[in-house]
């Protein structure tokens, strides 16, 4: 049954992707690498490679560099369900003509909770973005479903809520709905692809994007 319960979830996430306006609407690929070190029981690292390029543009098909993004989190475990986390990350734009890059911090809080049939969790973020000629102070809350379908295979689902802050426009509201699946390939070795909708400024213009994901994670 876990496996038809996120099929479905999937479907319901996505059955609306026809609908969009196409003047609003572009489609992005986002391929990833990360490597995550754990240093003791309640302490790890992690350290991200992120690539995010257009597929969909102004109603045309292409393929163009929007960024490259590298980031850090370290985690600290505080009991069996609880855990806090502090990030660094970097966004180069300037290479592609695509805006300005980007430094961010972030604090992230995060609650688990394991049953035999399912994962879920509660993830609370806080960013601080320093860009070129601004910087945005954002809130996040994620909540987030991960169903085993079999010893090595999982779903993930989750849905977001955004608040962002800047002095120089108005409050942005932002949604993001996540579906994916991932493999087991090794002790170390995961792998992980899907979809993303992004509804961004939903309360000012709103602006839909699609996001095709694909990562690998390796444990050390």
């Amino acid at each position: 049954m876990p496996h038809i319960k996120s099929l479905l979830l999937l479907t319901f996430i996505f059955i609306n992707f026809e609908a969009f306006p196409q003047e609003h609407f572009s489609a992005l690929g986002e391929t990833s690498f990360g490597l995550n070190k754990k240093v003791s029981e309640t302490y790890g690292i992690n350290f991200t490679l992120r690539s995010r390029y257009f597929l969909y543009k102004d109603e045309q098909l292409k393929y163009n560099q929007q960024q490259i993004d590298l980031y850090h989190f370290s985690k600290l475990k505080l009991d069996k369900r609880h855990s806090l986390s502090l990030g660094a990350y970097y966004r180069a734009r300037d290479p592609f003509n695509s805006g300005s890059n980007e430094l961010r911090f972030t604090q992230q809080f995060t609650y688990k909770k394991q049953s035999p049939n399912m994962r879920f969790s509660h993830r609370l973020r806080a960013e601080q973005r320093f860009l070129k000629n601004k910087t945005i102070f954002r809130e996040r809350y994620r909540f987030s479903l991960n169903l085993p379908i079999n010893n090595d295979t999982y779903f993930i689902g989750a849905l977001e809520g955004l608040l962002s802050l800047t002095k120089q426009t108005t409050l942005e509201l932002d949604e993001r709905s996540t579906a994916q699946f991932g493999w087991l390939l090794s002790d170390t070795l995961k792998l992980q692809a899907g979809l993303e909708h992004r509804l961004e400024t939903f309360n000012i213009e709103p602006q839909h994007y699609v996001f095709v994901l694909t990562t690998a994670v390796i444990n050390i």
